[in-house]
C-alpha cells in the first residue's frame, strides 16, 4: 500500500507538520498544507515533495508507516537549496513577482527596482515564470544552504499571514463593492421616484 485509507488516523496536521513549508506547488497541490490534507485521505503519495526529497520521504514514512518510496520523478528532481536573484539593471518594476512570491520574499514598488530577500526566499521558484523580462532566475549559493526546521516554522508563519492579508483585501473589496451598488441603486429609485412625481404633476400650464 503507497497511500493512506481514506479513514486513517493520521491527522494532516501532523503530516503538514514535517513538509518544508516552501509552497512552491511541485506536489502538485496549492500549499503544502493541501498537500498534507491530500496524503492524510489517501490521495496522494508521500513521495511527491522534491524539497523534502528523500529525508522528507523517509520522515513521513515514519509518520504514516507507508513504505517510503523514490521521489516521484513527474514532481521533479531533489537538488541543492537555491535561491532567487533579479538582475536590477533588467527589473522594470512591473510587481508579478511580489504577487507570486508565497512568502513575502520580494520586495519592491510599482515602476521601482524589486530585490529578493535571500534569508526569506525558499527557492519555490514561482517569481521565475511571471518576470515579463526575464530577469529573474534560481541561483545555488557556492556554499550550500540547510533548511531547517526553523526556516520551515519561519516560511509557514509568512505564507499564513500572507493569506490573511489577501482575504481581507478581498474582504475589503468586495465590502466597498456592496457598498458602491448599494449607493447605485439609492440613487436610482430617487430618480425613479423624481420622474415619477414629474410625470403625475403633469404639465405646467402656460401663462
Amino acid at each position: 500500500m503507497s497511500r493512506l485509507p481514506p479513514r486513517s488516523r493520521i491527522s494532516s496536521e501532523a503530516i503538514d507538520a514535517v513538509l518544508p513549508q516552501t509552497q512552491c506547488t511541485r506536489c502538485g497541490y496549492p500549499c503544502c498544507r493541501d498537500y498534507a490534507e491530500a496524503i492524510a485521505i489517501g490521495q496522494a503519495n508521500i513521495n511527491q515533495c522534491p524539497p523534502g526529497g528523500r529525508a522528507g520521504i523517509q520522515k513521513l514514512s515514519a509518520l504514516t508507516g507507508l513504505p517510503a518510496l523514490p521521489l516521484d520523478p513527474a514532481h521533479g528532481q531533489e537538488g541543492p537549496r537555491q535561491l532567487a536573484w533579479i538582475d536590477e539593471s533588467r527589473c522594470i518594476g512591473c510587481t508579478l513577482c511580489i504577487k507570486a512570491c508565497p512568502v513575502d520574499a520580494i520586495v519592491g514598488g510599482f515602476k521601482f527596482m524589486h530585490t529578493v530577500l535571500a534569508d526569506q526566499c525558499t527557492g519555490c521558484e514561482l517569481c521565475v515564470a511571471p518576470c515579463p523580462v526575464n530577469c529573474i532566475e534560481l541561483v545555488t549559493p557556492i556554499a550550500p544552504l540547510a533548511w531547517t526546521p526553523e526556516d520551515a516554522a519561519t516560511a509557514k508563519a509568512r505564507f499564513i499571514a500572507r493569506q490573511r492579508r489577501q482575504q481581507a483585501h478581498e474582504q475589503a473589496q468586495q465590502t466597498a463593492t456592496q457598498k458602491s451598488d448599494q449607493l447605485a441603486n439609492v440613487l436610482k429609485r430617487a430618480r425613479q421616484r423624481a420622474r415619477s412625481r414629474l410625470s403625475d404633476r403633469g404639465p405646467e400650464p402656460v401663462k
